[in-house]
């Protein structure tokens, strides 16, 4: 696979993970293919874990580590649409990999806390952004986050591809997951410094699949 580069680095500077390194294998493989059909990823977890929900995004919709320009096609109907402006724009907007966090919105979070229940925070949004063939990304060092198990279960009712993200044991998100990264260590802080290298290695594996070839 063209991105074992990256795979033994991360298990090079971080040797702990080398029990979970055929699964963030496998998970990067899952993400790759989600791209591939024109699907997205959804990310979700709580407080330290909800950071890097916004953290993932943040290194997929944007450039990461290569250079992602936007197809011509777009860059000429920028121009075309306004020349002075779309030209600046073609010129400085990247390709994006579509990423949601489901912990960014804010209104819809507290209503559904209000109005139903907050346990439903991010199995709301499953079911509003979600379809099949995309992936969820759960976020959790327990593994028994409520709110992520809920939206685990609802995304396998509406087909998705579940990567679980957790500490050693897997807890209750462990029966559901297509993939489980369960990282060394059942402190949260040491697991969540785990958990940051793991997802690094996955937007720069993807990323390079998709734009290693890019220049500029």
């Amino acid at each position: 696979m063209e991105n074992n580069f990256f795979l033994d680095e991360l298990i090079g500077r971080y040797p702990q993970l080398a029990p979970v390194k055929n699964e963030i294998q496998k998970a990067g493989e899952y993400l790759i293919d989600c791209y591939q059909q024109g699907k997205k990823l959804l990310v979700c977890g709580n407080g330290g874990s909800c950071s890097d929900s916004d953290h993932i995004v943040g290194e997929l919709m944007k450039g990461f580590e290569h250079s992602r320009p936007i197809a011509e096609f777009l860059k000429k109907q920028l121009s075309e649409i306004d020349e002075e402006r779309g030209k600046y724009l073609a010129e400085k907007l990247q390709h994006g990999l579509p990423a949601i966090s489901l912990t960014a919105h804010s209104g819809l979070i507290t209503a559904v806390a209000n109005d139903t229940d907050a346990n439903l925070i991010f199995a709301q949004q499953v079911v509003g952004y979600g379809t099949p063939g995309d992936v969820l990304l759960a976020i959790s060092s327990s593994g028994n986050s409520q709110n992520v198990v809920d939206a685990i279960i609802t995304a396998k009712a509406k087909g998705l591809i579940v990567i679980g993200l957790t500490g050693e044991t897997g807890g209750k998100m462990k029966a559901f997951c297509d993939i489980l990264i369960n990282v060394s260590g059942r402190r949260t802080a040491f697991v969540q410094e785990l958990h940051l290298p793991v997802y690094h290695t996955l937007c720069l594996m993807i990323e390079n699949h998709f734009f290693g070839n890019q220049t500029g």
